[in-house]
């Protein structure tokens, strides 16, 4: 099996989390297709990095997962989440402190439940899902703005219906209040750009958020390994 080759983009993501800061600017003559981690842990070397915390960095990288989106008419994100498969199951310390984690960074308590090997922590449209995997766990985090899907159909029936029933009585020459009617169409098209254009900005601080939860927890689970049950290596 070809060992992995890291895009330009990845090696400067790599050598920044070994260095918890700064970014190192690699050489250059290296090739289109990228490096692999032998060849960071070598260009490492002659920057002073560790090969082992390269190493540790390039995994970390590796955990971050699939950020997705789930969009409303095609392009306003209603709803966002990323799914991380993780190297090995989370020990019980790990999953409480995932949780602290999650408790702290979105500011809620939550509630926890487990049902055999899933594990899960919600809060509202808020969740967190530990699952098994084939190659260790997967944990599943996402979250759907509820209120603005809210304001948004409560907004667009009121002034579809007003809209329609304006036109309606226009045809018909019915008499009507255009006041009236004005007043609950505007109401209506509040809600509805009430409810539309804070979704981006919602949307990018909880994406960023989800990052950086995943971010801590990939730094946590590869820089320490679950000790060995006493006389394993006997067995």
């Amino acid at each position: 099996m070809s060992e992995r080759r890291y895009s330009e983009d990845e090696v400067t993501e790599i050598f920044a989390r070994a260095t918890e800061a700064q970014k190192t600017s690699l050489p250059g003559g290296r090739p289109a297709e990228g490096l692999t981690l032998h060849e960071l842990q070598e260009v490492g070397r002659d920057v002073g990095l560790p090969p082992e915390l390269v190493e540790r960095a390039a995994r970390s990288l590796e955990m971050m997962g699939q950020a997705h989106r789930r969009k409303l008419l095609g392009f306003i994100p209603i709803g966002v989440g990323r799914t991380v498969e993780l190297p090995r199951p989370l020990t019980d310390a790990e999953w409480h402190r995932l949780v602290s984690d999650l408790r702290e960074t979105f500011d809620a308590r939550g509630k926890l439940s487990e049902q055999g090997p899933f594990k899960q922590w919600t809060n509202g449209n808020l969740q967190a899902l530990l699952e098994p995997s084939p190659d260790g766990q997967r944990l599943r985090l996402k979250t759907l703005k509820g209120s603005a899907m809210s304001m948004i159909g409560t907004g667009a029936m009121m002034f579809g219906i007003t809209a329609a029933i304006w036109v309606s009585m226009m045809f018909r020459a019915a008499p009507f209040d255009g006041d009236t009617f004005g007043v609950l169409m505007l109401t209506g098209l509040g809600l509805l750009i009430g409810g539309l254009v804070p979704l981006p900005s919602w949307a990018r601080t909880r994406e960023r958020q989800m990052e950086e939860i995943v971010e801590r927890l990939s730094l946590a689970t590869t820089a320490t390994t679950p000790q060995k049950e006493p006389g394993a290596d006997e067995r």
